[in-house]
This record gives C-alpha cells, structure tokens and sequence, in this order.
C-alpha cells in the first residue's frame, strides 16, 4: 500500500470518528426531551380548535341576520346559501350593520367561517367569541351588501384566504 493511500485512509478514518462523536454528543445533549411533537396539545387555558381541513357546505350551519332597511334580504341570501348546500336556521332582521357582512363564530367553527367569509370574497368582518359552544355560525348582512360570491370566485377566494390562523386564546389542534 502506498504512503498516499495511508494517508488518505488515515484521514477518512479520522472524519468518521468525528462524525460518529459529533452524533453521540448531540443525541446525548438534546434539551427537547418534554417537547410535543404530535397533534392535540395545546398550551394551558387554550381553547383546543381546528383549522383544518375545510369543511364541506353541507356540514356548516348558518343563521342569516338582515342588518339592513332592505325588506327580505335575509330570506333572498338564505335561499342562495341553501343553494349553495349550507344548512340554514334561523332568518330574522336585527340591528343595523354598516359593512358587507358580520361573521360571528365559535371554536367549533373557525374553519367554517373561513369558508362562509370566501362567499363574501374574504370582505366579512369577523367576530370569534370563544365562550361560544354552539356549531352555528352567524351571519349578519351590512348595508354593503350586494350578493355572495359565484363559486369561481369563492374558489379562488378559498386559495387566496387559505387556512385561518388560531384566533388569540386558542391553539391549532389540526397539524
């Protein structure tokens, strides 16, 4: 065997000696022992919520609220909601609203609400109230109003919103 080789084994054996300490020591020194790395915990006196994936129209339950002077206007979008395969409750007029859309949600339904705000093109303004227990979410139509959405724009409004950040109080069980 010649000096070069020597050496040159002399050398690799040297890196993979390192190499194999540098690994020991590492996995040996690691500090992230109590770290979570799985789905469902969340940090205490969080509200535990999903953000995704999602849902379905047919799954989200709404309530459709006519916060303007304009006589019918939430039976006329709760017929479109129906159509577009929501699940709709109660249909009444209420106070006044000045923008689009009021959407009011609970923890069981932040992802839902995204959903519902893409009908608005992503211009409702929501409201999470996180004592909220119900699965409903409610949908108050401003002065602003004019119509939901077709479903190429509510497609396209889905891919620009994307999945809606844990609202403050509450962790992402949905990893």
């Amino acid at each position: 065997m010649s000096l070069a080789r020597v050496r040159a084994l002399v050398l690799i054996s040297a890196l993979v000696i390192c190499a194999v300490v540098l690994v020991v020591m590492a996995i040996v020194r690691d500090k992230q022992s109590s770290a979570s790395y799985g789905a469902g915990s969340c940090p205490p006196n969080s509200v535990p919520i999903k953000t995704k994936p999602l849902p379905d129209e047919n799954k989200i339950k709404l309530n459709v609220y006519n916060g303007t002077n304009r006589t019918g206007l939430a039976g006329a979008a709760a017929e479109d909601f129906k159509s577009r395969k929501f699940t709709v409750g109660k249909v009444k007029d209420t106070k006044a609203y000045k923008g689009i859309a009021l959407i009011q949600y609970g923890p069981k339904e932040v992802a839902a609400a995204s959903v519902v705000n893409a009908y608005f093109l992503g211009d409702a303004d929501l409201q999470f109230i996180i004592k909220r227990t119900d699965d409903v979410i409610d949908v108050t139509l401003g002065a602003k109003y004019r119509a939901l959405g077709t479903p190429t724009d509510v497609h396209a409004a889905i891919a620009q919103l994307g999945n809606p950040s844990p609202p403050p109080g509450t962790c992402d069980t949905a990893r």
